[in-house]
C-alpha cells in the first residue's frame, strides 16, 4: 500500500455530565508523519472494542485507571496489523496484534505494549476483543474467583445479552449451575435460552418481571453488570451464603447522582458477600482463562455474537450510546479498516 497523507483520531473534547453527547468527542485529521523508533512498531487499526467502561474513562474521578484528559485520544482496545517496525523489535510486518492504542487509525506503539496474536483453528482474530479478550477474562475470573461458582448453584446474570454477560452465562452452565439471565427485550431473552442454552431469561421491561423472577427461588450467585434497581431487587432474593460479583453498573454510569442501595441488610441476614473486582488484577492468570475459553470456542460449546459497526473510526463515538440504551446484542465492535498487510 502507498503511504497515506493523513489519518484520523478521536479525542475527548469535553467531559459529559450525563449521557455521551455529540460534542463529547471530536475527530482530528493529522498529517501522516508517524515513524517507529527503537523498540517500536507502527500499527494500523483494523477493529476497535466499545465497552461500558468507557463512560468511566472520561469521568474526572479516582478509579483504577487515570481519566482520559481533554484533547487525548480516547482510550480503547483494538486489533491491528503491524505495517512498519523500528530497530530492535521482534515483531514483523503483517503480524496481527492487539493493544490499547485507542481510537486512532494508526499508532506508534512500544512493542512491549502490544500482543502478537497466534490464532488457532476455530478461533478468529475478533475473538481477542471478546471471548479471549477482556470480556472473557472478566466473566471467567468474576465467576471463578469472586463468585466462586459451583455445581448446583442458582445463578443470575444481569446484562446477560452483552459481551461479558453472555460469556458468564455459558461459563455458569459449564460449571453445573442453573443459570438465569436478565435482558431488555424478548429477542434477547430468546437468544439466551435458545442459542446459549441457559435455563431461563427475564425481560426486565416486562410488567411481570418481578413476579416472574420470584419463581426461580433464592439466588446463590448474582453476576451484576447493571446495578441500580435490579441489583436492589436481587438483594431481596439472596440465598444464605450468596455471592454477588459486582462487575459493572451500566444503568448508573450516566447518572449525575447514582442510586444507593436500599435492601443491603439482606447481606447481613443471609451471610452474603458482595465484592467488586477489576479484571486487570488477574493479568498474570489470563493464560489459564484463555486455555479454557479457546477450547470452548474450538469445540463449539462456547458461542459468541458480535454487533459489528461498519463505516470507519468516526462511527466509534457515535455508536457508544448503544451500550447504554440496550441497542446491542453481543460484543459491540467497530470495523476501522481492512486487514492490510503491506509495508508502508
Amino acid at each position: 500500500m502507498s503511504t497515506p497523507k493523513q489519518f484520523k483520531q478521536i479525542v475527548l473534547n469535553e467531559r459529559p455530565v450525563g449521557d455521551f453527547e455529540p460534542n463529547t468527542f471530536r475527530t482530528e485529521v493529522l498529517p501522516f508523519n508517524l515513524k517507529p523508533g527503537q523498540g517500536e512498531v507502527l500499527v494500523q487499526c483494523t477493529w476497535l472494542s466499545l465497552d461500558p467502561a468507557m463512560r468511566g474513562y472520561v469521568r474526572d474521578a479516582r478509579s483504577y485507571l487515570p481519566p482520559v484528559k481533554i484533547g487525548e485520544v480516547m482510550r480503547a482496545q483494538g486489533l491491528g496489523v503491524v505495517v512498519e517496525t523500528g530497530p530492535g523489535t521482534s515483531l514483523s510486518v503483517g503480524d496481527t496484534v492487539s493493544g490499547p492504542w485507542g481510537m486512532t487509525e494508526y499508532a506508534v506503539m512500544k512493542e512491549k505494549t502490544v500482543e502478537k496474536l497466534t490464532i488457532p483453528k476455530g478461533v478468529q482474530a475478533l475473538d481477542f476483543l471478546n471471548t479471549l479478550g477482556s470480556s472473557g477474562m472478566t466473566a471467567y475470573f468474576g465467576l471463578k474467583d469472586v463468585a466462586q461458582i459451583k455445581k448446583g448453584d442458582v445463578m443470575v446474570v444481569s446484562g446477560a445479552a452483552g459481551s461479558v454477560g453472555a460469556i458468564a452465562c455459558q461459563l455458569g452452565k459449564r460449571a453445573g449451575a442453573k443459570v438465569y439471565g436478565i435482558a431488555g427485550s424478548p429477542d434477547k431473552c430468546d437468544w439466551l435460552v435458545k442459542e446459549l442454552g441457559i435455563d431461563g431469561a427475564f425481560n426486565y421491561k416486562s410488567i411481570k418481571f418481578r413476579e416472574e423472577f420470584k419463581k426461580i427461588g433464592y439466588v446463590d450467585v448474582y453476576f451484576d453488570n447493571v446495578g441500580g434497581d435490579i441489583l436492589d431487587m436481587v438483594l431481596t432474593r439472596l440465598a444464605q451464603n450468596a455471592r454477588i460479583a459486582l462487575c459493572g453498573a451500566i444503568s448508573q454510569y450516566n447518572a449525575t447522582k447514582p442510586r444507593g442501595l436500599q435492601n443491603y441488610l439482606t447481606l447481613i441476614s443471609q451471610r452474603a458477600k458482595i465484592q467488586g473486582f477489576i479484571v486487570f488484577d488477574y493479568a498474570s492468570r489470563y493464560p489459564e482463562a484463555i486455555d479454557e475459553l479457546s477450547a470452548g470456542l474450538i469445540d463449539g460449546s462456547i458461542k459468541r455474537k458480535f454487533h459489528i459497526i461498519e463505516g470507519g473510526i468516526e462511527q466509534a463515538p457515535k455508536s457508544l450510546p448503544l451500550l447504554f440504551s440496550g441497542g446491542n446484542t453481543g460484543k459491540l465492535v467497530v470495523k476501522v479498516s481492512e486487514e492490510l498487510k503491506a509495508k508502508l
